[in-house]
């Protein structure tokens, strides 16, 4: 028996601070689950760190898709102004050219002729489809 109490207690002197460790129960000491909570903590602080910067990482992409959306939209809006520009200029000289009757006329022929020609063009276009449709 005393050879049973000796390997028991060389046991616990081992392995420090675990009891009853042949039959399965386990007792930790306050010092080594202090240890385990700190390496715990320390496990979700690197997480935490890892999620901060990759959501550091993602609002900067963010901020630089705004960015070069912005940059984009004014250049839009300067060429929308532009094109305003450029519309109200041509406006005012068909309301100068629509104000005499004599070049009424003359605009309403050169209209003419450019639907007559489109008309022409579309119709030919049509019919090379149509011809190139049935050879197939």
């Amino acid at each position: 028996m005393s050879y049973r109490r000796d390997h028991r207690s060389s046991k616990a002197t081992l392995f420090g601070g675990f009891d009853k460790l042949e039959e399965g129960g386990l007792r930790t000491s306050s010092s080594f689950s202090h240890e385990i909570r700190e390496h715990d903590n320390d496990k979700a602080i690197d997480n935490l760190q890892d999620r901060v910067a990759f959501l550091k990482r993602l609002t900067g992409d963010i901020h630089d898709e705004v960015e070069s959306h912005n940059c984009l939209l004014d250049r839009m809006g300067n060429g929308m102004d532009a094109t305003r520009g450029i519309m109200s200029g041509t406006m005012d000289r068909f309301k100068k050219v629509f104000e005499k009757k004599s070049n009424r006329r003359m605009c309403t022929l050169v209209v003419g002729f450019v639907a007559f020609f489109l008309i022409i063009y579309y119709l030919i276009r049509m019919l090379r489809y149509v011809r190139g449709w049935r050879n197939h």
